[in-house]
């Protein structure tokens, strides 16, 4: 069968590079030249510059990847005597499986919660109906670039002692409606304690894996980054059984780069997802909200459609390439068949109704002509 090549990719990687391609080159070379590919100064100084984009007080820590930054946050926790095996965390249902992954490797309990239909963010809420005596941390997933923070509820919850920790892997430069934990509003620096993701697709991808923690606490920084590192606060001296989790020289440089052209390219996405809010008008399709009351960084462009499969299919032979986010909510997946986790409905009809859109380096006019596409749809 001949397959039409996508008239608009979902998202070329060559693409969202292809301006930055000599810098990249330039800072590739140096580390080669430098001599020095682990615990150096690109590592260091990325580290610094994330924090500043945060509005952090503390360097961020440089890790291999997002799903790592939550392995190492919630085992320095345990370490840090702050969390223990049978302990229950509060998630959202509408989630990617790597949300829940490190919480069953250490023993800790998911308690999975519905989104909201406004932003399909965790419903804090319903979050907080769920506190039992057992729970010891909330774990709020900006999906898609959209912040998720409910100040009131999340202050109500750190004042019961819970930990406060932030999946950022979607939602690098996005604010929230009010201030959080750390008298900021930007996202990766609301809690206790914040995971990102620099998977090379994220809006700020390296070009390979890498990922990082943030957190105003010293204490969880140094054990984080000791645990990163086979265990060991020094050479050859090991406090933990540890892991190999490290940053490396040339994604740091690389990231680098890339950080300094993060506003720009975020502010083509916005003007990306304000085009087709204007544009995409079919009674089958529900377009995502822009609110005025947080900054969006749209990781993603959801649409939900009860036909989502026809219209994805009508999509790809009209050139426009889409995705899903996620066809199989984590409580659906083989590998979590032993574990409750209740009644997700809502979840659920999220995962069978979602469909993205292509949302990076696309024109005012590629997004025109996208939702003219769609708006045709029979």
């Amino acid at each position: 069968m001949c397959f039409r090549k996508p008239e608009y990719p979902f998202l070329s990687l060559s693409d969202s590079i292809a301006a930055q391609s000599l810098q990249l080159k330039e800072a590739a070379a140096r580390v080669i030249d430098s001599g020095r590919y682990l615990h150096g100064e690109e590592t260091r100084a990325f580290e610094r510059e994330l924090a500043t984009l945060c509005e952090a007080d503390l360097p961020a820590l440089g890790v291999s990847n997002g799903l790592d930054a939550l392995r190492l946050i919630f085992r320095s926790y345990i370490e840090m005597g702050r969390l223990s095996p049978g302990d229950e965390v509060i998630v959202p249902g509408n989630t990617y499986i790597a949300t829940i992954l490190p919480l069953l490797e250490f023993g800790l309990r998911p308690t999975a919660i519905e989104p909201t239909r406004e932003d399909y963010n965790l419903d804090f809420r319903k979050a907080l109906e769920k506190v039992s005596s057992r729970t010891r941390a909330i774990l709020p997933v900006h999906l898609y670039g959209n912040p998720a923070w409910d100040s009131e509820v999340m202050a109500e919850m750190h004042d019961k002692g819970l930990l406060i920790i932030e999946d950022n892997a979607q939602a690098i430069m996005a604010r929230a409606h009010s201030k959080g934990l750390n008298g900021t509003d930007i996202t990766g620096n609301l809690g206790d304690a914040a995971a990102f993701s620099f998977y090379p697709t994220k809006n700020l991808g390296a070009l390979g894996d890498a990922g990082a923690i943030l957190s105003p606490d010293q204490t969880l920084i140094e054990t984080a980054k000791a645990l990163a590192n086979y265990g060991s606060d020094r050479r050859y001296h090991n406090v933990y059984r540890g892991y190999n989790c490290r940053m490396d020289e040339l994604q740091a440089a690389l990231l680098r780069v890339r950080l300094r052209h993060l506003d720009e390219e975020t502010g083509l996405r916005r003007q990306t997802a304000e085009t087709y809010s204007a544009h995409i008008s079919h009674k089958d399709i529900v377009t995502p909200q822009i609110f005025s009351d947080r900054k969006q960084v749209w990781h993603q462009y959801p649409i939900h459609s009860p036909r989502r499969d026809e219209l994805r299919e009508y999509l790809r032979k009209e050139g426009v390439a889409t995705d899903i986010h996620y066809a199989t909510p984590p409580h659906r997946q083989p590998c979590m068949a032993t574990y409750d986790f209740g009644p997700l409905p809502l979840t659920e009809e999220l995962a069978d109704t979602e469909l993205s859109l292509p949302i990076a380096n696309l024109t005012p006019q590629d997004a025109i002509q996208i939702a003219e596409i769609i708006n045709a749809f029979k």
